[in-house]
């Protein structure tokens, strides 16, 4: 016997709108959570070596020369303004350090002759490390 007769039968229905809601959220969650990590295209293996450990820095001699062609070896002045005079001070704030760095303190207003100078005294006493000193242009 069927009762139902008269009603309408319903079919069953799934809705997909909260089902595709979860995975969205679970999608989102998995992006922010993952962790990238990058994977080198080519593996190396660098070679190694045994090293000894590096010198000490080497001694440096700071020279300072000013407008006026005046010239001081390590805050000493230098007497005579002639180049054997200022080998015989680096030689002397050498002391028996081998092959010191010549560091050069120009006024901006010394003349170019009294740079070459000291870069000239330093060659007579075999020194080859010469750098010169500068200071930053204030801005305004």
């Amino acid at each position: 016997m069927n009762f139902q007769r008269g009603r309408a039968k319903d079919d069953p229905e799934i809705n997909l709108i909260p089902m595709i809601d979860v995975l969205l959220v679970i999608l989102i969650f998995m992006m922010v959570t993952t962790t990238f990590s990058q994977i080198a295209e080519l593996q190396i293996n660098l070679p190694t070596a045994e090293a000894e450990k590096p010198a000490d820095k080497p001694a440096a001699i700071n020279v300072a020369v000013d407008a006026g062609g005046r010239y001081m070896v390590n805050g000493s002045a230098v007497a005579d303004a002639d180049t054997a005079a200022l080998s015989l001070a680096l030689r002397r704030a050498a002391g028996d350090k081998p092959d010191p760095v010549i560091i050069i303190n120009a006024d901006a207003k010394a003349t170019h002759q009294a740079v070459v100078n000291v870069m000239e005294a330093a060659r007579q006493s075999g020194y080859s490390h010469i750098t010169f000193a500068t200071q930053a242009k204030l801005e305004k």
